[in-house]
């Protein structure tokens, strides 16, 4: 008994000590990660006049690339990235192909890397690989893979509010998993977080950045019965959106029916009067 009891009061001294520790560990914020981050800037406009240059070696304004007037997904990443780039690119190219619309066609996507030393035939690898399991005719014409200078990154970066950092140890640049969604006038409307980001969030976001200017009327109605829920992150219903929706769809089939029975008495009354004729 006293021995069972001398464990238990082990295993309990342990947990507390292993708590104690996770806490500490946990108290703080690690100084490698201090100033990395997202500061949301929505409604805040980019600077479309900075060059980049694409991965054909050409230069290039963000405003030429948004000058057919679709909504864009913003992109940061760097191309040589070990680790959560790859996981990014992937994500958004998972994410991607499974919406409907196509790059090029419908939206625009700029992948623009934050290392300045990277270079366009960086770009062009990871664009040949990309789009080497995109299947979509005229996609290629409407993903951007860019590099640029220091200051035009910075300055980009800055104006969506994404925090990136260079760790001198391990010589790899620190940021979070994030895409942005920029309207056809450079405004920013949306950020979206993680690797696993949903087909209709993104579907939702860029219906949202392009004012409702894309898509079927079938698609439009329904992405109007959702809103961004910032605590969740992500598009959830409106209650008075799917009433009004309701509503409109009620009087439209009333109409329909009305205008049935109307036509069918007129018919009706029609050969009446042709009988009363006759007769």
């Amino acid at each position: 008994m006293k021995l069972t009891l001398k464990v238990l009061f082990l295993i309990s001294a342990s947990m507390m000590v292993v708590q104690t520790s996770f806490a500490q560990l946990n108290r703080g914020t690690p100084t490698e990660v201090d100033g990395v981050g997202v500061d949301e800037n929505l409604g805040s406009t980019i600077p479309w006049d900075l060059s980049f240059v694409t991965s054909e070696g050409d230069s290039v304004t963000i405003k030429e690339l948004m000058s057919d007037g679709k909504p864009v997904l913003l992109n940061p990443l760097y191309y040589e990235c070990p680790s959560l780039c790859g996981l990014v690119i992937e994500s958004v190219f998972k994410v991607v192909n499974q919406l409907r619309w196509t790059p090029g066609d419908d939206y625009t996507i700029i992948s623009y890397s934050i290392d300045p030393t990277e270079t366009p035939e960086q770009a062009a690898a990871e664009k040949k690989e990309v789009m080497a399991n995109f299947d979509r005719v005229g996609a290629e014409d409407g993903w951007h893979f860019l590099t640029g200078s220091e200051e035009a990154i910075k300055e980009l970066s800055n104006a969506v509010g994404f925090n990136y950092k260079y760790d001198e140890r391990t010589g790899e640049y620190l940021h979070l998993a994030s895409i942005m969604l920029i309207s056809p006038d450079a405004v920013i409307t949306r950020y979206l977080y993680g690797i696993n980001i949903l087909e209709f969030d993104l579907r939702n976001a860029l219906y949202e950045a392009a004012d409702g200017r894309i898509g079927s009327t079938i698609e439009r109605a329904i992405l109007y019965c959702f809103t961004f829920d910032a605590d969740s992150q992500s598009y959830v219903p409106v209650a008075i959106n799917i009433m009004k929706l309701g509503g409109l769809a009620t009087m439209l089939i009333l109409g329909i029916f009305l205008t049935i029975l109307w036509r069918r008495d007129r018919g009706s009354s029609t050969s009446q009067n042709i009988e009363f004729k006759n007769e």
